[in-house]
C-alpha cells in the first residue's frame, strides 16, 4: 500500500507545475507596456488547515482545449485628468484523458492597462510588451495583501494541483462561498481553504470553455500554454476621433507527445477593444461578452479583404494542423517571407502574419507540463 500510495502521490506532483472586431489581415502585434498591477483584495480570513484529501488518477491525455475568458468591466472614464482602459484576459489550457479527467491544466492572467491622460492622450509606452501574472510573477504583489501570505501564481499553482484527477462537473460543482458584494468565488473546499483565497470563478469558466472546446489527440503526454500581448494598437483621441484601448492576446496551447512532437495546437486571440467618446467616457458595454477571434468566426469578418478568401480562424486551423507531427524546432524553423509562411504547404492556406503565434507557440512547448 505504500509502494501505491507513493506512486500516485508522485503522479500528481508530476503534473503540477508553477507555472475580440472588422480586421484586415495586419502583421502581429508589437509587443506592449507591461501594466501597474492591482494587488487582489484581501483575502478570507485563513482556516484552519486540514489534511489534503488523496486526489484522483487520471490516464493518458486524450483531448487538448484552450478557454478564454475576456472582460473590460475594470475600464475607467476620464476623472480628475486620467483615464485607463483595462483588459483582463483569463486563459486556461487543459489536457483530458478518456474518462475526461484532467490530466494537464495551466491558468493565466493577462491584466493590461493603457493610461490616458486629461486629453486623451496614450501616456503609456506601447511599445513594452505586456506580461501575464505567472510572468509577473512575485512583482504582482499580492502576498502582501493575502492573509496567507501567498503570491497570486502560488494559489493557481495549489489550485492547478487540486484539479488534476477531477472531471469537469467536480470542478464546476466545487464548494464557493462569494467574498464581498462583488460576488466573488473562492473555493469552500477543505484542500483548498489554506492555499486559495483569490476568486476562482473565471478560472473555472475558462475552464469549463477549454473542455467545450477541446479536440481530439493522440498520444499526447504533456500540455503547454503560451502567451503574447501588445498594446500597440492603441490610439490617442485625434480631432473627432476618441482614444481606443486595444490590447491583443495571442494565446496558443499545444499538446506534445513523449518524443517532443506535436500532437496538437489550439491558437486563438483575443482581440480587446476599449473605446471612448470625445469626453474620455467608455462607448462599450463594460458587461458584455468579449469574444475571441475564434469565437467571433465568420463576425471578424476577414474572408473578404482575404486575397485567398480564408476567414481568419480557418487560416489558424491550418496553421495548428501544419504544426501537427513536428518537432519545436521544425515548427520554429518554417519559412517565413514578410511576416507570412512561405511554405509550400501553407501558402494557398494561411496568409495572415504569424510571428506572435510563433513566439506563442514556442512558450507553451517550453512550458508544457
Amino acid at each position: 500500500m505504500k509502494k501505491i500510495l507513493s506512486l500516485v502521490l508522485s503522479s500528481v506532483l508530476a503534473f503540477s507545475v508553477l507555472a475580440g472586431c472588422a480586421a484586415n489581415e495586419e502583421p502581429a502585434e508589437t509587443p506592449a507596456e507591461t501594466p501597474v498591477e492591482e494587488p487582489a483584495e484581501t483575502p478570507a480570513e485563513t482556516p484552519v488547515e486540514e489534511p489534503a484529501e488523496e486526489p484522483a488518477e487520471a490516464g493518458a491525455i486524450t483531448k487538448l482545449g484552450l478557454g478564454l475568458v475576456t472582460s473590460i468591466a475594470k475600464s475607467k472614464d476620464l476623472a480628475d485628468g486620467a483615464a485607463t482602459g483595462q483588459v483582463d484576459t483569463v486563459m486556461v489550457a487543459a489536457g483530458f484523458d478518456a474518462d475526461g479527467k484532467i490530466v494537464s491544466v495551466t491558468i493565466d492572467t493577462a491584466q493590461d492597462k493603457v493610461g490616458f491622460d486629461g486629453e486623451m492622450q496614450l501616456t503609456s509606452d506601447t511599445s513594452v510588451a505586456g506580461r501575464t501574472k505567472k510572468e509577473l510573477g512575485d512583482e504582482y504583489g499580492m502576498k502582501g495583501a493575502s492573509g496567507i501570505g501567498k503570491e497570486w501564481f502560488e494559489q493557481i499553482a495549489s489550485f492547478e494541483e487540486w484539479m488534476i484527477g477531477k472531471t469537469i462537473d467536480e470542478v464546476t460543482g466545487m464548494p464557493v462561498y462569494e467574498k464581498d458584494e462583488n460576488h466573488k468565488r473562492v473555493p469552500d473546499v477543505e484542500d483548498l481553504k489554506s492555499s486559495v483565497t483569490v476568486d476562482v470563478g473565471g478560472y473555472v469558466d475558462a475552464l469549463e470553455e477549454a473542455w467545450n472546446n477541446a479536440i481530439d489527440v493522440e498520444d499526447a503526454e504533456k500540455v503547454g500554454l503560451g502567451a503574447e500581448v501588445s498594446t500597440a494598437k492603441s490610439k490617442s483621441a485625434e480631432g473627432e476621433n476618441g482614444a481606443v484601448a486595444q490590447v491583443d492576446t495571442t494565446v496558443v496551447a499545444t499538446a506534445l507527445k513523449a518524443d517532443g512532437t506535436v500532437a496538437g495546437t489550439v491558437i486563438d486571440v483575443a482581440q480587446t477593444k476599449v473605446s471612448y467618446d470625445a469626453d474620455g467616457v467608455v462607448t462599450n458595454d463594460k458587461a458584455a461578452e468579449v469574444k475571441s477571434k475564434v469565437e467571433l468566426g465568420d463576425e471578424y469578418n476577414m474572408r473578404g479583404a482575404s486575397g485567398i478568401g480564408r476567414e481568419w480562424f480557418e487560416q489558424a486551423l491550418d496553421l495548428a494542423e501544419w504544426m501537427k507531427g513536428k518537432t519545436a524546432d521544425e515548427v520554429a524553423g518554417m519559412e517565413i517571407a514578410e511576416g507570412v509562411p512561405a511554405e509550400e504547404d501553407l501558402t494557398s492556406t494561411v496568409t495572415i502574419k504569424v510571428e506572435g503565434y510563433m513566439a506563442a507557440f514556442a512558450e507553451a512547448v517550453e512550458m508544457a507540463k
